[in-house]
């Protein structure tokens, strides 16, 4: 039986969503509560954790309204969006027979969006979805992250990298994780052994969120306390989706604001996003999850790559930190043999490209020499696979060979 603690939760949560929150839809409860009981699990932790398991047919449901089933906090847009110019339509090429459609449909893609120039060449969806259509985004809110710790360091809300994370988080005094600084949170180099297998549900990413609440701390930060280093910090790369949890924990300590707030306030409203986003909460804090949660409409997930395109310059203001800007998208830690790698909490090619990438599909690919967005919104059948990310990689080698 779903514990009613929960749903009491749950319906305090979206009760002040609809009175913070006027301009943003407010979901039906009933039908919200019908969904949530579906999923296993007691608490929102238990059943948010089980998305890894979901059936196909429950992915394809249930991620464009992941903001209607678990709680979260809006994140509304100003009273004047900016339409996205369009061109005539470019048809993307691949080496073999595939087609745009047949890419769509048999890798589940649900969208697909292509911005040249700040201009629209391709823009598809599947049936049933639209441009209105909100979907989440996984690991993709990594990066919408550090785009906020850009702005809060240029604010001076964050007053340095070389910080340590107890200056910010309290909870991490004594710990391990108290000495990691900003800097190597950001670059998955905190030292701390960490296992990010989606297939295993007794790794870390599997069992994040399943303890029960111990007051008002998040799950995060009651999971990832106790962890111990495994490596010196700074020497070694490990990808966490727990530290871009802590990443979201730190800045909105630094802030005193929820992520939905911040990013509102400094970049939805501002660079006038077509429509209301959401930003999934920790039941036991109501602290936004860093590491992913964030539903937002196709075209303000292209627009949030445009923003990064045109170095963080939302009219002549520069909201992110230069700097910060820059070292974000540079090659900071290699990864691969490649010459692949990451920055901060952004992946980056060797050809100077970079990314936002979530699991199941989910996609914000730059390419700064071509002045080219890319973003897409799928369900794969798996989080992930050598012959998904493949496939993916082909749809942007697809578009490469046609952009002007």
């Amino acid at each position: 039986m779903i514990n009613r603690k929960f749903f009491l939760l749950l319906f305090l949560v979206l009760g002040s969503l609809t009175l913070t929150a006027q301009d943003c839809f407010s979901p039906d409860t009933k039908e919200t509560n019908t969904e949530l009981g579906k999923i296993p699990g007691e608490t929102m932790g238990q059943k948010l954790e089980s998305l890894l398991f979901w059936s196909q047919e429950e992915k394809e449901h249930r991620f464009p309204i992941m903001h209607d089933i678990f709680p979260s906090i809006p994140i509304p847009t100003g009273n004047h969006s900016v339409s996205l110019k369009e061109l005539k339509n470019i048809a993307p090429i691949w080496e073999d027979e595939t087609t745009l459609a047949s890419y769509m449909d048999d890798n589940h893609v649900k969208g697909v969006i292509v911005i040249k120039d700040h201009q629209i060449r391709v823009e598809q969806y599947a049936d049933g979805i639209h441009q209105e259509t909100l979907w989440t985004s996984f690991s993709v809110a990594k990066s919408v992250s550090s785009m906020l710790v850009g702005v809060a360091l240029k604010e001076g809300a964050i007053e340095s990298l070389e910080d340590p994370l107890s200056k910010y988080i309290d909870e991490f005094k004594g710990y391990d994780y108290g000495q990691v600084t900003v800097r190597q949170l950001l670059t998955m180099t905190s030292g701390i052994d960490w296992n990010e297998d989606y297939e295993d549900p007794n790794s870390d990413v599997g069992q994040m969120y399943k303890a029960n609440c111990k007051g008002v701390e998040s799950h995060i930060l009651t999971y990832m306390k106790p962890l111990k280093f495994k490596h010196e910090p700074g020497t070694h790369w490990n990808y966490s989706t727990g530290e871009t949890d802590l990443v979201g924990i730190l800045v909105q300590k630094a802030t005193d604001l929820s992520l939905a707030e911040y990013l509102s306030e400094k970049i939805w409203k501002p660079f006038q996003m077509a429509h209301c986003a959401y930003w999934l909460a920790d039941e036991c804090s109501n602290l936004n999850l860093g590491g992913s949660g964030l539903s937002a409409s196709l075209r303000d997930f292209a627009r949030l790559g445009t923003l990064m395109l045109d170095h963080g310059k939302i009219g002549n203001e520069n909201i992110i930190s230069e700097a910060y800007m820059t070292d974000s998208t540079s090659l900071l830690k290699q990864v691969n043999d490649e010459g692949d790698g990451y920055g901060y909490l952004w992946w980056r090619f060797k050809d100077g490209s970079y990314g936002a990438f979530g699991i199941f599909g989910q996609m914000v690919y730059i390419n700064p020499h071509k002045n080219l967005v890319i973003a897409q919104m799928a369900a794969w059948p798996k989080a992930g696979s050598k012959e998904l990310t493949q496939g993916r990689q082909a749809f942007i080698d697809a578009v490469l060979r046609v952009i002007d």
